[in-house]
Order: C-alpha cells, then structure tokens, then sequence
C-alpha cells in the first residue's frame, strides 16, 4: 500500500567492472512525494517550495511538465506512449522519489515516479533520465505487486561518455518503505558493465528533518554536478574509452 511523504538518507553507489574498474559512493538525500499533494506539502513545510523558490524546490518543469501541464498528466503521457495501461490508475496515487532543488539550483541524474492504482497496488514505474547536456529521458514499465520488482530495458539515451551505446539496463527496484532500494546493472554480450544503486533510509518528512537534512547535504546538486565531473576526470585517467554523443558523432551540435 502506498504511504504518506518521507525523506531517505542514503547513499549512491556506483561500481564499474570493465574496462578498468572504479567505485564511487556518496551520501545523499532524497524526497518521496505525493505528486498531486505537493502543493498542500509545500504550505505544510516551511523549507519547500513547489514551483516557487524554497531551501528545497520542487518544480513540475524539472520533471518533464509542459508549462499549463500538472505532473499527473505528464506521467501518464509518458506512460501511455510506452505501450503501459493507465486506465487502472485513474484516482490511484502517483508519488515521485526526487532529489530537490538546493537554493534554487537542482542536477538530478535519476527520479523515479512510482504510480499506483485505486486499490493502492503499485502498476507501473517511470524512471526520469538526465544527463549534462540539458536531455531526459523516460523508461516506463508496468509492474506486478511483488516485494521486489525486476525489469529491463535496452539503453536508448546518452549518459556518460564512459558508456557504449549497445547495454541493456537490468532494474531491481523495491518499493519505498522503510528501506529505499533501486538498482541498475548495465551490461553488454560479455557480461556487466556497471551496477548502481541508491539506498536510503525513511524519516517522516518534517520541519525537522529537513532542517537537519539540510545542514548535512549543503547545497546538495553542486556537490552532484561537481561530482559528475571529478569521477569523470578520474575514470578519464584510467584510459577507459569515451563515445562521442551521437549529435556530435553526425557533425551535429
């Protein structure tokens, strides 16, 4: 069953096996949001603002939504187009797990919108996609109501300048609730690549907690952005092969 706003303290791992091995791990924060409470959760909680600057924001246009566009309606769109059913998730629960903007500024890699039906079930999950050039990217999948959710997709979107273009992404995923647990394995005809994972553990979302998540993770999403690049360097220095973005590789810019 579905429950209330929480916020996870954890940790984003990253473990690469080929061609060079290398491992990172960060501490980070991350928000579990009902979509179509944010507004009401905003006015609750004196540090966030929706779609208005705050300690922590949360805007609909981060995320996808066309201006005039609500978030519901954005991932149902996204879903729809992916061959999911939404027609069981009319009054179901929809609850986005996100990092927020820091004092007006947010990079976020990876959030994940966990959509349920009228029963509470969880159908489906839309996993949003960025990358440093300003692009998204959506995999949607419908689910059963099993503790642990496995699925897969083949790699249609450009990442990282480390990572071939011909992978499939192997998705385990629980749904958040004491524990928060998603992992990514890339992985190619000789085996895996690269697992990630984010782990965390639930807070009820309060004043609080905030506050304390906000004097541990200081401007959390230049720390993300700047520690894109700083692994990158690293990884870059092993002399592990870097592919070009497709624009480029077409004389795009």
């Amino acid at each position: 069953m579905p429950t209330g706003d929480a916020l996870y303290i954890g940790h984003v791992h990253h473990q690469r096996h080929r061609p060079r091995a290398h491992r990172l791990r960060y501490a980070v924060f991350y928000l579990l949001l009902d979509i179509d409470q944010m507004a009401a959760t905003a006015r609750r909680l004196w540090l966030i603002g929706h779609n208005r600057r705050g300690v922590f924001g949360v805007h609909d246009r981060d995320h996808g939504a066309a201006p005039g566009q609500g978030l519901r309606a954005m991932v149902l769109a996204q879903l729809a187009a992916a061959g999911v059913d939404v027609a069981g998730l009319a009054g179901g629960q929809i609850r986005l797990l996100t990092m927020p903007r820091v004092m007006g500024y947010g990079f976020n890699p990876l959030s994940l919108f966990y959509c349920h039906d009228a029963a509470g079930r969880l159908a489906a999950i839309l996993y949003e996609v960025r990358n440093t050039f300003g692009e998204r990217h959506f995999y949607a999948h419908a689910v059963t109501g099993s503790a642990v959710l496995r699925h897969s997709s083949a790699k249609a979107f450009y990442v990282s300048p480390f990572l071939p273009d011909d992978l499939q992404y192997d998705f385990v995923v629980a749904p958040p609730d004491e524990r928060l647990r998603v992992e990514i394995t890339a992985h190619d005809g000789q085996g895996p690549m690269l697992y990630a994972a984010l782990s965390g553990q639930r807070r009820a979302l309060t004043n609080g907690a905030l506050l304390s998540a906000a004097l541990r993770f200081p401007l959390q999403s230049i720390k993300v952005i700047a520690a894109i690049h700083w692994e990158a360097c690293k990884i870059w220095a092993k002399k592990i092969p870097i592919w070009r973005h497709p624009k480029r590789r077409l004389g795009g810019e």
